[in-house]
């Protein structure tokens, strides 16, 4: 089974617009939760944009599915909130400090003290360990090498070129996926997935853990109702 995990950061853009606190974050979370998303995804950044860091502190108290906090361990202010709370993975995400979204994976060959450094902190405290790469298979097996348990696939090129040629466009990701497998890492994926190009990618890579989603779904949310899209999303990663 390949998991949803739902990125609720947009909640907190919509949240922050305004001040106060609605929609309300937990609220959100907890409704996920409810129509059957196995798991909660956040990506606090330093400048606190969307999630502030007191949002994880608080998700940590309700969300009973994996909890999975993104973000760049570069800053030492998200080293020590991923270590205070503990979620079930976090995921290590090279992304700059006013990118507006994450935008590309990590070398983990020229970085490999440092993540190797960073994974073992993080594994001490029994954090499962998740590194954001591009679909490529030396920075896979990189990752590894670092001491990672899983590796996340950047997705945004196979979003992008889908309606194009999308066997073209999958194909480095199921030869990165395969590489994952042989040298015994996990397999997530996550960002630009959506209803129209989940389903595919299921079945080019069936062993998939976990999903990341949370742009295309919120979206798709206010269209469809929260509930009746991660339904949707839900049968996309049925065979």
């Amino acid at each position: 089974m390949t998991r949803l995990s739902v990125n609720i950061n947009k909640i907190a853009t919509l949240r922050n617009s305004r001040g106060g606190d609605n929609p309300n974050v937990l609220k959100v979370a907890l409704d996920c939760e409810r129509f059957g998303a196995q798991g909660i995804t956040v990506h606090p950044r330093p400048d606190e944009r969307h999630i502030r860091y007191q949002d994880v502190y608080d998700l940590k108290e309700v969300v009973t599915t994996e909890f999975n906090i993104e973000g760049n361990p570069s800053e030492k202010k998200f080293v020590e909130l991923v270590l205070a709370n503990k979620p079930d993975q976090v995921t290590l995400v090279p992304d700059a400090l006013h990118a507006i979204t994450s935008n590309a994976g990590w070398d983990t060959i020229n970085n490999r003290s440092e993540l190797t450094d960073l994974i073992q902190i993080f594994r001490s405290a029994n954090i499962r360990v998740s590194v954001f790469v591009d679909p490529d298979e030396r920075m896979v097996e990189g990752a590894k090498i670092c001491g990672a348990d899983r590796v996340e696939l950047y997705t945004e090129p196979y979003a992008a070129h889908y309606f194009e040629n999308r066997q073209k466009a999958v194909l480095p990701f199921v030869q990165a996926a395969e590489k994952a497998r042989e040298v015994g890492l996990g397999l997530n994926a996550g960002h630009d997935l959506s209803l129209d190009n989940l389903h595919f990618l299921k079945q080019s890579i069936p062993w998939m853990d976990e999903v990341s989603i949370g742009h295309a779904l919120i979206s798709d949310a206010l269209y469809l109702g929260l509930e009746n899209t991660i339904q949707m999303y839900l049968r996309e990663l049925e065979l």
